[in-house]
């Protein structure tokens, strides 16, 4: 039961990480006064991003386990220190990507935009032998929740907090993927 907790507060913390990349994104969106509807829509489509991406990655994830076992484990812990890293830098460049507007093809690109690293991180997870139903549950939930908040405060703050948020996403990943090469 002990162990079951564990998972669910570690997988409860790798999905705010995960979702903190939709919540720096958001920030900007809600600068454009999107309405609520709008909003809705935007973060349930990121919420089922975050669940196919995932389920994709794990599936891919367990059969690599199984024919790789051991070197497979070493990847995934090295696939979350490089994914932590590229969110880390990519926070504190000063290159400013052209916006997609989050309506259309244009919010399915956005969806996918911020959901890739879940692949990734669904990969690492399914190497591991995680709970399927309880990583996609956590993730959907965490990215859904966090691109509202992002943005609903985007409306009333400016963006002030953006790069800090996907700075924080990346430590956390990045602490994980050491974690997981590190035995202790």
């Amino acid at each position: 039961m002990s162990s079951m907790v564990g998972e669910l507060i570690t997988l409860i913390i790798m999905a705010f990480a995960l979702g903190m990349d939709a919540f720096s994104v958001g920030l900007g969106m809600g600068m454009f006064r999107l309405g609520l509807r709008q909003i809705l829509k935007i973060g349930i489509t990121i919420g089922l991003f975050h669940i196919w991406m995932p389920l994709l990655g794990m599936i891919a994830g367990r059969f690599l386990s199984e024919q790789f076992g051991a070197f497979a484990a070493y990847c995934g812990g090295g696939l979350l220190i490089v994914l932590g890293l590229q969110m880390l830098w990519s926070c504190f460049r000063e290159d400013d990507s052209s916006f997609i507007t989050p309506v259309g093809f244009g919010l399915l690109v956005f969806a996918l935009s911020v959901s890739l690293d879940s692949f990734s991180v669904g990969l690492t997870l399914g190497i591991y032998g995680a709970k399927t139903f309880l990583v996609l549950t956590c993730f959907g939930i965490g990215a859904t929740i966090l691109t509202w908040l992002g943005l609903l405060i985007g409306r009333k703050v400016q963006g002030w907090l953006g790069t800090y948020s996907e700075a924080l996403g990346g430590t956390i990943l990045l602490a994980f993927g050491i974690k997981l090469l590190l035995p202790f």
